[in-house]
């Protein structure tokens, strides 16, 4: 059974960082590409970082130089460390999977994880 557990969420002051965790179970994870979403209250969920299994990066243009994807095989982990955080950070954030990176960056990966709440006060 495949899981991806998503940790880390809270609520925090714009300005400050929060580091997200994404567990992986049941999947081989070094030949998985893996990806962080956000979805935000009335909108639709958008890619925020993307990883690839040999841990090239990419992020979209409104988080970009705040946060960082990363990845620990070793672990069966992925990270998302947010800093500088902004109101509109706030949202529900998701940990994605999947062997084909198209798939994965595009909104159709092979596994969700189930959220966790990011609220950015101002």
């Amino acid at each position: 059974q495949v899981q991806l557990v998503e940790s880390g969420g809270g609520l925090v002051r714009a300005g400050g960082s929060l580091r997200l965790s994404c567990a992986a179970s049941g999947i081989t994870f070094s030949r998985n590409h893996m990806a962080w979403y956000r979805q935000a209250p009335g909108k639709q969920r958008d890619v925020v970082a993307g990883i690839t299994y040999d841990s090239t990066t990419n992020y979209a243009d409104s988080v970009k130089g705040r946060f960082t994807i990363s990845r620990d095989n070793a672990k069966n982990t992925v990270y998302l460390q947010m800093n500088s955080l902004k109101p509109e950070d706030t949202a529900v954030y998701y940990c994605a999977a999947g062997s084909s990176l198209l798939r994965v960056v595009t909104g159709s990966p092979d596994y969700w994880g189930q959220g966790t709440q990011v609220t950015v006060s101002s």
